[in-house]
């Protein structure tokens, strides 16, 4: 194209929705493009914690989903969720950063807590975008990689007992269902918050000895992967590191407590074996100190508590540059897995994608068409937006 034709349909293009692919020419705003309000549902699933679903619609009832589990307290969530509903409300379905920095201030005022809230209403937004344009979400980030999303499965959810044979019970189920990967959190019974001087024997031989009992169910050729969940200081992961070397582990999983960055990169460089974290860390400048610091192999951003799926994919971008992979934090519903698996199609450095594995029998049947996990593998829909629907049924038999 000459320089003077370009020129000219430059001038003469619609506003566009700024995507990682390129730009895609939004419609004007119409009732299908106008947000209304929102639903929240909160769904039961066991005690560790309930799913917090959102559902965004247009004033034309186009519907756009997102997951908002585990943000800590359900009820401040959904309050958060109505606060930033009616930031929304009248606003195009387009205003992605316009919306992703108001729900920023939010929670900058809420030191963190709303933001699970801002994350699933940002997702519900590129589920609309998607539906509105007639593209699956992957295609707004840059298109994809891959068709078949890599899974581990998490037991930490379901073994019970949380003993070497009850884990054990568990992964054996996971490598029956064609999972390679398996992941649990065996020291989740030592205090929350670490204490230097602490008699952490006991908790440490225990949760070491149901490490083990998931290697030997396993084998040798798939994949350990171990969340210490910040329960040790300093002196204490120093001392855990080369009892946990025999376990040939795919990683290691914060370890200190993931507020001091000095602590989690000494760690990392003294680990025999990669280290991953970063979970519950909300925004890309937190992120980018994160990396820098030196304290992980690979970045675990959450889709649920960063910020939503721009924000995965800008996280993403960070690592890459810094040579390190990207594996999403997730035991999530099936919806933020969806959220999450759309981003991660098109990653690069993408490694691995967290599955509660085992938590609830019907979870699968939570979204439309059934969730679709095979052979450890999430498949991508090919439809508009994020590819689902929540089925009504499902949310009214386990509502809270």
């Amino acid at each position: 194209m000459k320089r003077r034709s370009l020129l000219g349909a430059m001038a003469v293009a619609p506003a566009a929705t700024m995507a990682w692919g390129g730009a895609i020419a939004a419609p004007r705003r119409t009732a299908e493009t106008t947000i209304a309000d929102a639903e929240v549902f909160q769904v039961r699933v066991n005690r560790r914690g309930n799913w917090v679903i959102v559902r965004l619609k247009t004033a034309n009832g186009l519907t756009g989903v997102g997951d908002a589990s585990h943000g800590g307290n359900d009820q401040k969530t959904i309050a958060y969720i109505r606060q930033l509903t009616d930031l929304l409300r009248g606003r195009t379905i387009f205003d992605v950063e316009w919306f992703r920095g108001a729900a920023a201030k939010l929670v900058r005022e809420t030191n963190g807590v709303a933001r699970s809230a801002a994350s699933a209403l940002e997702q519900c937004l590129w589920d609309l975008i998607g539906k509105a344009l007639g593209v699956p979400v992957y295609q707004l980030f840059g298109g994809k990689l891959r068709d078949r999303i890599p899974l581990y499965a998490n037991i930490n959810r379901s073994a019970d007992p949380r003993t070497p044979d009850g884990f054990a019970a568990m992964a054996r189920r996971a490598v029956d269902a064609g999972f390679t990967a398996v992941k649990l959190a065996p020291f989740d019974e030592m205090p929350k918050v670490p204490v230097e001087g602490a008699d952490i024997a006991a908790g440490m031989n225990q949760g070491i000895a149901c490490a083990q009992a998931v290697r030997d169910a396993i084998g040798p050729k798939r994949d350990l992967l171990i969340d210490a969940h910040s329960r040790f200081t300093l002196r204490q992961g120093l001392e855990l590191l080369p009892r946990m070397e025999p376990l040939n582990l795919y990683w290691l999983e914060e370890v200190t407590p993931e507020e001091d960055l000095a602590d989690l990169a000494a760690i990392n460089r003294a680990a025999r074996m990669p280290t991953a974290g970063g979970e519950m860390i909300f925004g890309i400048e937190a992120f980018y100190k994160y990396v820098q610091s030196g304290a992980v192999d690979t970045v675990m951003p959450d889709v649920k508590l960063c910020g939503g799926m721009l924000e995965l994919k800008k996280i993403s971008v960070i690592a890459e540059a810094a040579g390190l992979t990207v594996s999403p934090h997730g035991p999530a519903s099936p919806i933020g897995n969806v959220a999450a698996a759309h981003v991660m199609a098109g990653v690069p450095n993408f490694t691995l994608l967290e599955f509660a594995f085992g938590e609830v029998p019907w979870r699968a049947e939570l979204i439309d068409p059934l969730e679709n996990v095979a052979g450890g593998n999430l498949a991508l829909s090919d439809k508009p937006g994020l590819g689902i629907e929540l089925r009504e049924r499902t949310l009214q038999k386990y509502a809270v």
